[in-house]
């Protein structure tokens, strides 16, 4: 395919998602009808719908509209390419531009238009990161990195790094948690490195890592993994010596994680909610609830534009049950973690807040917020400790 037909595929997938339809379902289907795409026109016309989701507040605005046509314009002013280069009409590219397109006033963005932040989103963000705001926001536009968790109990992380580079994966050490590699180069190729298959590493995130790193998690510990998901952080446990126990509202995300547990070399019990009172009570539950992912919309993109308060009021109401659910699992001394990939107060502090108001028995023994800043997605984990009756 030539460049101009890439971004005419990218204009047709980002008019499907736009109109609703989930982005990899729309990428999936897109690449079943057209087969004589290779892998790189694939990689490259799901990099354009990616960069264009993450930047659709700035592209609709410097393409003069909201379809996938003044996206793609857009998405080519802000990286400094003159669309006419791409917008010509020859080898399946898109038509030329009109005059009116070449037209539009580029000049002037409002500031939640240069941040690409839904406008009634800014105060929330403003509110929970201070400061910090517009640089955390302007990490959201771009790419997030890719990070490997190195199963220590398997190897170190220089020869995971030696081990890589055998299959041309570049990785180098990253400092926020002592399990961690950020891939510079070829990262689509490490699910065919020996690595990868021998389960010397994993794909996760750092800050996710690094929030493993904050549970104190011992050898021989029992803990229960109230919302495995797919099973990252379960696996990270396991892979500390932790006895994990594995648990979804929704079981079916669990289902290839015995897999990745024999392929890692450890074991994780799988268990419905009928089964959790029989198997507890546990020294650590961990609830990484269901939010809004704003921590990692990097990666999510069209999450920050399908956001609406009411959505946003219905997670808040599950994370609070969860809170709530969660503490009958626990032993006299045992702990329970509440962690999110959100970075807004009212799904963090303020959950936590009002969890201790209403369970006096508890306390806030550590909490700590990650942001993009700190080189991965964003999260948010607190730890609370049970306060025993003595006599």
């Amino acid at each position: 395919m030539t460049p101009g037909a890439r971004v005419a595929a990218a204009i047709e997938i980002l008019d499907e998602i736009l109109a609703g339809t989930p982005a990899e379902k729309v990428l999936t289907s897109w690449a079943r009808s057209h087969r004589f795409a290779g892998s790189k026109d694939r990689a490259a016309i799901r990099d354009h719908t990616f960069d264009a989701l993450r930047r659709l507040h700035s592209s609709q605005a410097l393409g003069g509209g909201a379809d996938g046509r003044a996206v793609m314009i857009g998405v080519l002013r802000g990286q400094k390419i003159d669309p006419d280069t791409l917008f010509h009409g020859e080898g399946h590219a898109p038509a030329p531009l009109t005059d009116a397109e070449r037209a539009i006033d580029a000049a002037g963005l409002s500031r939640a238009q240069s941040l690409d932040c839904p406008e009634w989103l800014l105060p929330k963000f403003e509110a929970s990161l201070g400061a910090d705001c517009d640089a955390i926001l302007r990490q959201l536009q771009d790419r997030a990195p890719v990070f490997l968790r190195v199963n220590l109990g398997q190897t170190t992380r220089q020869d995971a790094i030696a081990l890589l580079a055998q299959a041309g994966v570049v990785a180098v050490p990253h400092d926020l948690s002592p399990s961690a590699l950020e891939v510079l180069e070829n990262p689509r190729k490490i699910s065919m490195s020996e690595a990868y298959q021998s389960g010397m590493v994993e794909l996760q995130d750092v800050a996710s890592q690094a929030l493993v790193d904050q549970l104190g998690i011992q050898p021989g510990m029992r803990v229960l993994d109230f919302c495995a998901g797919g099973g990252g952080k379960a696996l990270a446990m396991a892979a500390l010596g932790a006895k994990v126990v594995a648990h979804d509202v929704a079981p079916q995300r669990m289902n290839d994680l015995p897999d990745r547990a024999e392929r890692a070399g450890v074991f994780i019990k799988t268990a419905s909610t009928r089964e959790l009172p029989a198997l507890g009570p546990f020294d650590l539950v961990l609830a990484d609830a269901p939010c809004s992912g704003s921590g990692a919309w990097r990666r999510s993109p069209y999450g920050k534009w399908s956001l609406t308060q009411e959505a946003l009021n219905e997670v808040l109401s599950v994370q609070s049950g969860i809170l709530s659910e969660i503490s009958k699992y626990s032993g006299d001394e045992g702990r329970l973690a509440y962690a999110t990939c959100s970075l807004f107060q009212d799904e963090n502090q303020t959950q936590i807040a009002g969890f201790l108001q209403g369970a006096p028995a508890w306390k806030l023994a550590s909490e700590r917020q990650f942001t993009p800043l700190d080189g991965g997605d964003g999260f948010y984990v607190a730890l609370l400790t049970r306060e025993t009756s003595r006599d």
